[in-house]
């Protein structure tokens, strides 16, 4: 399922912790509400985008996106327009602080590996299985009796649930949430991530990801043109290795291997050695 409007739920999270946490409550609560808040956004995304498909529903996810930016633009009561929101202070789970970088850096790798591991989970249990049967062949999993609007529902709100989680750790980490963390680029940039690292792979996005990230925040400041860089390696990925580079480089890992190993030579046994027959 591509989606442009993942970025949507993200903003959703951050700003819902935002105001929960501004209202005085722990950060228990600013968890489960953000959360909650971001499920129910999923389920009333996933509802509406899932009438569609194909083309039809990357364009519903743009609109139900656009539609969550211009309500965090708009609705300055609750948003506070283009200033955006502010919070202060961090969680401290299990007595560990989170207000230095390192130990926000250890708590965010902690949710990584949390987040990797479940989807490993997730892929390999039979609803993932029936995801990849949806996929592949909606039409025959209709013909065997499953329900392929279902499956890919629950899919939704799985990848829904994690964009409320980064949304939260953007919020904790930037202390700080405005209309920006929702707009289409947002959505546009994290399906670049999820395509130049493979998207039929688990550590595929992470690789993408880091290549933005790298490109973002170390390269530009030595490159001025670092945009122009960005869009040259992803033209190379397009078309070098258009399944992206974790598969890719599998594949010409694979290439290389067979090339390097010695053809086998053809052997004639000696009389007597096949046991005189």
């Amino acid at each position: 399922l591509v989606t442009l409007g993942h970025a949507g739920l993200f903003g959703i999270a951050a700003y819902t912790g935002a105001r929960i946490m501004n209202a005085g409550h722990d950060h228990v609560a600013v968890a489960a509400g953000a959360l909650a808040m971001t499920l129910a956004a999923a389920a009333i995304f996933g509802a509406l985008a899932l009438r569609g498909t194909g083309l039809g529903f990357v364009m519903i996810t743009v609109a139900l996106g656009q539609i969550a930016w211009g309500v965090a633009y708009r609705w300055i009561s609750i948003t506070n327009g283009d200033n955006g929101v502010s919070v202060k202070g961090r969680p401290s789970p299990f007595g560990l602080s989170l207000a230095s970088p390192a130990g926000f850096y250890w708590a965010t790798f902690v949710v990584f590996l949390i987040a990797v591991a479940s989807m490993a989970i997730f892929v390999a249990s039979p609803l993932g299985a029936s995801v990849r049967g949806t996929r592949d062949q909606a039409r025959r999993m209709n013909a065997l009796g499953y329900h392929v609007w279902m499956i890919r529902f629950v899919a939704f709100l799985f990848s829904g649930f994690w964009s409320g989680v980064a949304g939260l750790l953007y919020l904790y980490y930037n202390q700080f949430v405005s209309p920006h963390a929702l707009a289409l680029t947002a959505s546009a940039e994290a399906l670049l991530m999820v395509i130049s690292g493979g998207t039929a792979t688990l550590l595929g996005p992470p690789v993408g990801a880091a290549l933005v990230v790298i490109m973002k925040n170390v390269a530009s400041a030595y490159i001025e043109r670092w945009n122009f860089v960005l869009g040259a390696i992803f033209v190379a990925i397009v078309i070098f290795v258009p399944e992206g580079l974790v598969p890719g480089t599998a594949r010409l890992g694979r290439w290389a291997l067979a090339a390097m190993r010695p053809r086998g030579v053809a052997t004639v046994a000696a009389p007597g050695e096949d046991g005189g027959r």
